[in-house]
């Protein structure tokens, strides 16, 4: 129990299981993880000593075989009685320190999120007749093994291909080809943890700006306050426009791609787009041959939407037992206490969590496209 906080840990070559008493005592930190972009990660560290002869040939931990190289970690928190599944990956390195003194041995298991899986076989394969979003469920259910349940969001524009025109080809991994695909579009793919144990949403769409927001994270409020550090930065050069002309494929006709703002749900109401027109970058479109003009359009605006998520960045602290609950990323918190130009809604981009037998901190960053509070009252 950790301050009213408790950790479950399931370890296994193949199917985890709860840990036996022996690895659970040992367990001295963890810390996971998750970001919008790229995999989620964690690492535990563990104890070890070498006090009975029966340790004479090596310390009990490297000898389990739980604790080995590609072992399934889940990860679940139970916060008030309510379990969080935190991880759902897979040990990838192991490091061992064996220290100076008896029992000041470590052993560290680093790993990722079960999205390793998909990315450790670079292929050959073609999708005939099929658009992104019937490749990626496809792709997703070869993993069912891992528990995946496919989120998958059709784009704006599905562009069905004709086979005598073009085949979509794939020549990387399964991971890296999900990954390009939803780059097209200003999407993302990620796998998240849950919602129950050994199960894991496999999610391939937009940034997740919609939604109820999270409990609000509260800044110089007295006692309602939460949030032990934060800092703001506004990045004036990310907002990006392009600007350019394609020659459309079908109709032979060169047109004009222009984006000048963003078309994801908005969180600010001073927004770096369109309000700074005469001092924004301007961007070629890259690799526009034989390009339609819709998916011209739509390559352009992913540019310019992925740029506006670098405008405002909050980064910070807290601790989980003052804010009451789990800070959460790649959906909606409220911030409030920080004046009218940073407070308002933000999209939390990544939290780490690190837990100990002192206490449970996380790290997170927020970011939007712009200044201020779109409502007069943030939500606690």
């Amino acid at each position: 129990m950790l301050l009213g906080i408790h950790l479950t840990l399931l370890i296994g070559p193949a199917v985890p299981v709860p840990a036996p008493p022996g690895i659970a005592e040992a367990l001295k930190s963890v810390q996971v993880t998750h970001a919008d972009e790229g995999r989620s990660g964690f690492q535990l560290v563990f104890e070890m000593g070498r006090g009975g002869p029966t340790d004479i040939v090596d310390y009990p931990p490297l000898l389990s075989p739980l604790l080995r190289p590609f072992s399934r970690v889940v990860l679940i928190a139970h916060f008030n009685l309510v379990p969080h599944v935190l991880m759902d990956g897979i040990v990838t390195t192991r490091q061992v320190a064996p220290g100076s003194e008896p029992g000041a041995a470590t052993l560290t298991l680093t790993g990722e999120d079960v999205s390793v899986m998909m990315d450790l076989e670079q292929k050959r394969a073609e999708h005939p007749a099929q658009d992104e979003t019937l490749i990626a469920l496809k792709i997703i259910a070869s993993y069912a093994l891992y528990g995946l349940v496919p989120d998958v969001r059709p784009p704006p524009v599905v562009d069905v291909p004709v086979p005598i025109d073009r085949v979509p080809a794939q020549q990387d991994t399964d991971l890296e080809y999900l990954k390009a695909m939803a780059a097209k579009h200003g999407y993302a793919f990620f796998i998240e943890p849950g919602p129950l144990p050994l199960m894991n949403t496999a999610y391939w769409g937009p940034p997740k700006r919609l939604g109820i927001p999270q409990p609000a994270l509260s800044v110089n409020m007295g006692p309602q306050t939460n949030v032990e550090t934060i800092s703001f930065q506004y990045n004036a050069l990310a907002p990006t426009m392009v600007m350019d002309s394609v020659q459309d494929a079908d109709l032979n006709v060169k047109l004009p791609v222009v984006t000048f703002m963003g078309t994801r749900p908005p969180l600010a109401p001073m927004p770096a787009l369109p309000f700074n027109l005469p001092n924004v970058k301007r961007s070629l479109l890259p690799d526009s041959s034989g390009l339609k003009i819709t998916q011209a359009y739509a390559r352009a605006q992913a540019i310019t939407d992925k740029s506006l998520d670098a405008v405002v960045t909050a980064t910070g602290s807290l601790d989980a037992l003052r804010y009451g609950g789990l800070l959460k990323p790649r959906g909606l918190v409220g911030l409030r206490g920080a004046g009218f130009t940073h407070d308002g809604l933000y999209y939390v981009k990544n939290v780490s969590h690190a837990i100990s037998r002192g206490g449970y901190k996380q790290n997170f960053t927020l970011t939007r496209e712009g200044d201020g509070a779109l409502t007069p009252v943030v939500r606690p």
